[in-house]
Parts: C-alpha cells; structure tokens; sequence
C-alpha cells in the first residue's frame, strides 16, 4: 500500500439486489442476474472487510440493497432482514443510500423504520424536509462524507396524493411523453425515465451550505448517493434527472473530490472538468458466483486509493 498509514479506510459496495430467487435476466433479457447468489458474495465481502488492517471506519452501501422481486413474492422483510443482517457483523457503521429497488419494496415512510435509515450513525442534522434522506459526517479531521438523497423527487415510494410525488410526476410526463415512462426512447433527456430520480431544490440548496462550511474549514469532501451524477461516469440512461443541478453546486466550491455511485452495474469512471473524480461501482447483482464486486478505499492527505475485488479495478484518485 503506502509507507504512511491512510487516515482512515472504507467499504464499498453496490447493487446487492438479493431475492432469494433463481437467476434471471435484466429489463433487456440480455443480462443475467444472480439474485439468490448476490447475498453469498456479500458475505465474503463483510469477512474481507472484517480482516482488514488497519481497520475500516465505515462502509458505504451505495443503493439497491434488495432487488424490486422481493416486493411480488412478498418476501421484501425478509430479504432485508438477511442483507442487514449479513451487514451487522462489522463492528463499524455502514451509511446506506437510497435505490430505485429500495422503493420498489418499501414506501419511503416505511424505509425511515428500516435498518437502511442510517441517519443516525453519529450524523449532522439533514435538509429540512423531514423524509430527504441526505445527512453528512466527519469520519476524520478535516475530511467530510456527505450522502445525498437521489430519489427525493420521485414518485416512488410516495403516496400518489402527496405533493412531492404530484410534482415529480408532472416533472417526468413534462420530459417524457411515453406511454411507459421508464422507456427511455426518443428522449433528448434519456435520464428521465421512472427508475431515476432527481434532487429538490431545498436537497441542493442544503448541500450548498454543507459544501460552504467544509470550503471554509478547509475540508475535503466524498459524496455519496444511488445514481451518477456525471454522464461520462455512466451511460446514457442511468444518471440523476437534475444531475446538471448537482454538478453546479458542486463545482461552485472548492473541497468535493470524489462523487461514488451505484445503480449502473457495469461500473463507470470519469474525471471532470474540476478535478473532481465520479466512481460508479460495478453491482454484486450481476457478477457471477465465482467473482465478487466490492472494494476498500484508502485515503489520504492528497488522495484516495481504491483496492477493488472481482470486477472493480484498482485505482488511485488524487486531489
């Protein structure tokens, strides 16, 4: 690794979606996924982890804990009863992020009832809006881990009277004239499909002030959330609806150096035109038994070194 040790350590992983079903196919028919196998490959991941040294400080569970079939075998509970469970054996706090798959099993008030409501791992007050699920911490002097709610405009999970879902509705007709609105095609904004969510205004102007305080305490900043927020990090699909919102407050500042996502399970990478590097993780779902998909970050005063497993490559990050 280095001759200094790093200043901490943490877990990584994505796109879990366990069901204790048989292997299937993605929406495409194209791309097999191994559900029941998915729960078998965090395991080893948790026991990887366990063994580290130094030790880890946290994990990062980047969305898309259990797959959305759970929800029509009615086996949602237990599901995620096994992935937490699995989750629970390292000693440190794991800080989940919101997926679409999340809120096909659950409504958002129930998800606050979940073990996947890691706002309470020692973190700072969120966005006023009492169910955006966005939160910082501080896991080292000067370094800050923000996790961003990318599903706080969506219809998923809400109730369909509510204001917000009405609103994300009317935003994702007004994109997407499709009969099935998460049919991408012909859209100038393929991002704006059902699966994919976006973040509200009060979301953003929140984070702008999450992002003024580590600019003036000299911090440097990881975000974390479900979906890409940087095309080149993804592929033409599968990004946040009001990504270009994001990358503005974010590159409005100084200390962001590191944007980790989920939800595309191929994996992507990009350095963007601010120096600021966006890692989607390769999902565990779709990685065959015999494989894995996870990896630990190491980090440091001037950079962050990732030591992948199975399909997620190596790679150092510098800043």
């Amino acid at each position: 690794m280095e001759a200094a040790p790093p200043l901490f350590c943490f877990g990584v992983v994505a796109d879990i979606q366990y069901a204790d079903a048989e292997d299937g196919y993605d929406f495409g028919g194209r791309r097999r996924r191994y559900y029941r196998h998915s729960l078998n490959l965090l395991r080893a991941a948790v026991e990887a982890w366990a063994a580290e040294k130094p030790p880890l400080a946290f994990v990062l569970q980047l969305g898309d804990s259990i797959d959305g079939l759970n929800a029509r075998s009615g086996q949602s509970e237990r599901a995620l009863e096994q992935v937490l469970a699995a989750l629970g054996r390292l000693p440190v706090p794991v800080h989940h992020a919101w997926g679409n798959h999340e809120l096909y099993n659950f409504s958002r008030a129930r998800l606050v009832h979940t073990g996947l409501n890691s706002r309470s791992c020692g973190a700072a007050a969120g966005p006023p809006a009492s169910d955006c699920q966005a939160y910082h911490f501080s896991p080292a002097a000067r370094f800050r881990v923000v996790v961003l709610d990318g599903y706080d405009l969506s219809t998923l999970g809400r109730e369909p009277g509510s204001a917000r879902y009405q609103e994300s509705l009317r935003l994702l007709r007004k994109k997407n004239p499709n009969d099935d609105l998460n049919d991408p095609t012909g859209l100038k904004e393929p991002q704006f499909v059902q699966f994919n969510g976006g973040f509200s205004q009060a979301q953003l102007d929140w984070f702008n002030e999450v992002l003024k305080f580590s600019d003036e305490n000299q911090e440097k900043v990881i975000v974390m959330g479900h979906l890409p927020i940087h095309p080149d990090a993804s592929d033409w699909v599968c990004f946040a609806w009001n990504y270009k919102d994001a990358l503005s407050v974010i590159h409005a500042h100084q200390c962001v150096v590191c944007f980790l996502a989920g939800h595309l399970h191929d994996g992507g990478y990009c350095l963007d035109s601010h120096g600021i590097h966006h890692l989607t993780l390769e999902g565990i779902i779709e990685t065959p038994p015999e494989s894995n998909a996870f990896g630990t970050v190491y980090v440091y005063k001037d950079k962050m070194i990732l030591k992948g497993r199975g399909r997620v490559s190596d790679r150092v990050m510098h800043f």
